[in-house]
């Protein structure tokens, strides 16, 4: 039981406890009336938190923008965040900002602080905007590598049938040539073949010493030269005509359409993963009714605009919103002391006594009206009121009898 009692509470320091807090409450009210507004320091320090939040993401988001952009320059890096860091400076006064043009009694100084806040909020809407572009820019660049892919293959298909149509008219206008050659050749052979045989004839004669001779004289027709030159011209013409044929057949057989249809099939089905992973693009498909590998790049910038800017600017006024929210500013505080209005004790008197007449005239008024009611239903006897003359009761009886 000692030590329970030990541990219970004393009333006093209870009760002392009770009135300091009485106390300070008192002396914070009436700070707030001398001051002319009430500040609810939660709804600030949420709102500082808020700014802290922000002023922290573009902070790190600075720090990985210079470090993927400055191409390893630790000098570029540096310099790439200077500005972030006046833009922090910048941004961190918003809320006191905030709180001065819900403070602030003179119309000038309130005007300043909106400027401010408004100028505030530009920054912090370039900070959070360069932040969700670079949320989005991942996907972006895939879809827009995919597509550039895509655009290749097509390309190389459309450039394929090019050449495959070219080199189809290389064989046929090869294999119309050789075929011309072999056409000539065989002409050529026949016509020979159709020439006379050589005559040979035996010539005698003599010398110049006096010696006979003879010999033998074979004649052959002029035709059989030329036409035997033709004849091995177009077997020259036909071998090298045979070998350009064959190259030209193989280089065909290289360029495969079907392999190019694959490659296009590969980059449309690459493009539209891309695609699907993406948000933006979902969301741009989703208000224009269409495919999402069908939207263009203007759609997905115009929808891009609407997802940075919008979120950019409700998050630069949204702690300060807050912190105009949190100041409480009551006009019966500090407008009747502003007047400069004082009451003279002498004209209380005047102030003070029609209200008492009045008041007596009600309690009067009241207090009449029960009593009338009293003795008109006989609770009570008015004292202005005398008893009359009381009769004999034996006189009554004797005039009764006679």
């Amino acid at each position: 039981m000692f030590r329970l009692s030990k541990s219970l509470p004393s009333r006093d320091v209870q009760r002392e406890h009770r009135d300091w807090l009485l106390e300070s409450e008192k002396w914070r009210h009436a700070r707030h009336v001398d001051r002319g507004y009430r500040i609810k320091w939660g709804y600030v320090g949420i709102a500082y938190l808020v700014e802290a939040m922000v002023i922290g993401a573009s902070l790190a988001g600075a720090w990985l923008f210079a470090g993927v952009y400055s191409d390893g320059d630790n000098h570029s890096f540096y310099f790439m965040l200077l500005a972030p860091l006046v833009y922090a400076a910048v941004e961190l006064c918003r809320v006191p900002l905030g709180i001065l043009a819900r403070t602030q009694r003179s119309n000038f100084v309130r005007g300043l602080a909106i400027i401010g806040i408004i100028f505030a909020a530009g920054v912090t809407t370039k900070s959070v905007s360069q932040l969700g572009e670079m949320m989005f820019h991942p996907r972006l660049m895939e879809a827009a590598r995919t597509k550039t892919a895509l655009k290749d293959a097509q390309a190389d298909r459309a450039s394929l049938d090019t050449r495959i149509a070219a080199a189809d008219a290389r064989v046929a206008q090869y294999t119309t040539e050789l075929e011309q050659i072999e056409k000539r050749s065989t002409d050529n052979a026949a016509q020979l073949a159709g020439l006379p045989a050589q005559r040979c004839e035996k010539v005698f004669g003599t010398n110049s010493k006096g010696v006979r001779y003879q010999n033998l004289k074979c004649v052959t027709d002029p035709r059989v030269a030329t036409l035997s030159a033709s004849v091995a011209k177009a077997g020259a013409d036909r071998t090298a005509l045979t070998k350009d044929l064959e190259e030209a057949r193989k280089a065909r057989a290289q360029l495969d359409r079907g392999s190019a249809d694959r490659r296009v099939a590969d980059a449309e089905q690459a493009y539209r993963q891309a695609v699907n992973r993406s948000q933006l693009h979902s969301f741009t498909a989703m208000v224009y009714g269409v495919d999402p590998i069908e939207v263009t790049d203007a759609q997905v910038h115009a929808f891009l605009r609407i997802f940075v800017f919008v979120p950019a600017l409700c998050a630069a006024f949204a702690s300060t919103i807050l912190a105009l929210c949190a100041v409480s500013v009551r006009k019966t505080f500090m407008d009747e002391d502003d007047l400069g209005a004082s009451v003279n004790p002498e004209a209380t008197n005047y102030m003070l006594a029609p209200f008492a007449e009045g008041i007596v005239r009600e309690v009067n008024a009241s207090l009449q009206k029960s009593v009338k009611d009293a003795v008109a239903s006989g609770a009570a006897i008015p004292l202005e009121r005398r008893p009359g003359p009381v009769a004999n009761p034996a006189a009554g009886t004797a005039g009764a009898g006679a």
